[in-house]
């Protein structure tokens, strides 16, 4: 099978080893050149990857070979990636029946080459805010990876692991996926619908149900944040006895418990989309950009400006 690696500028180096690395392994774990791949770049000799590694490529993709899958790897900001050749290339690619995945934020140029209207997908969860934005149609899974008919998308991070080894099941059975997840001493594959995400209680250190309850309403109400007392409420506790599970279990109030997952999210916003500062603090709840300038610089130690380097 020839597989085609497309580095995008600014591409994670963990999403693609964990991705290609397996193939490796099936090869060398079969004896047989089961997999063969080649490096690609949109346009140019070589790419950069996250951490500033410059990597030579095989081809452009104007001069690619035949190629029966292709992986767009993309990191950083890919919002705002718009080389209309890598995205009629992979149109090119999809007509000629390849099957195309794309890996961390490879997802996002995908759609954006109109490869994705009415499959199923994922991407990795920092870029699903942007996307929403652009895609407000697309209903994003919160898996790990999916694979529906032609097209494969993937969380990045290790989640490429989980997709490889998956693929390698259906190329050429499980005996051999088995083989290569213990070569890379991977006890246990996890599955495709396994969330992205630490559980509320590993997140937080709690395993007491009514707190989990608690940051569950508060991580679903950023916007228009919900009362102390109605969160109580919702919960189905007294305002007492709420704020002393939040002390005795997290060390912290009810107010400041909120105000901190409000401006972690405000952070997240502020490096993964383009809004306007003024946006992201209507969209976490601050009644004015002034009062939110101010408590995310006590918070994170610099203004939002600085953070995202927008004024």
């Amino acid at each position: 099978m020839q597989v085609g690696l497309l580095l995008i500028d600014g591409f994670a180096l963990m999403s693609y080893a964990s991705v290609i690395e397996p193939f490796r392994a099936a090869n060398n774990l079969s004896g047989q050149e089961l997999y063969r791949w080649k490096h690609l770049s949109v346009a140019g000799a070589q790419v950069s990857a996250s951490n500033g590694l410059t990597s030579l490529v095989d081809y452009p993709v104007s001069d690619a070979p035949a190629l029966d899958r292709v992986f767009v790897f993309a990191a950083g900001d890919p919002a705002a990636y718009a080389d209309e050749r890598c995205f009629r290339w992979l149109r090119q690619q999809a007509r000629q029946g390849v099957h195309i995945g794309g890996v961390s934020g490879g997802p996002f140029l995908l759609a954006r080459a109109g490869l994705l209207h009415g499959y199923r997908m994922t991407i990795h969860w920092e870029h699903v805010a942007a996307f929403q934005d652009e895609f407000s149609d697309y209903v994003v899974d919160s898996g790990l990876f999916v694979i529906d008919r032609d097209r494969m998308t993937c969380a990045g991070g290790t989640a490429g692991l989980d997709l490889a080894l998956t693929l390698i099941e259906q190329d050429h059975g499980a005996l051999l996926a088995r083989q290569v997840a213990e070569w890379f001493i991977q006890t246990e594959q996890r599955q495709s619908n396994v969330s992205q995400r630490l559980s509320l209680a590993h997140r937080y250190g709690t395993q007491n149900r009514h707190l989990l309850n608690m940051l569950a309403a508060m991580e679903a109400a950023i916007e228009i944040p919900l009362t102390r007392r109605g969160l109580a409420d919702a919960i189905g506790v007294s305002l007492r006895q709420l704020e002393r599970l939040c002390q005795a279990h997290l060390r912290s109030s009810i107010a400041d418990i909120y105000f901190h997952i409000r401006l972690d999210h405000a952070a997240h916003l502020l490096r993964s989309t383009t809004h306007s500062i003024t946006a992201v603090s209507l969209q976490c709840g601050f009644a004015t950009a002034s009062h939110f300038s101010r408590a995310f610089k006590a918070r994170f130690g610099m203004p939002p400006s600085r953070w995202t380097g927008r004024q």
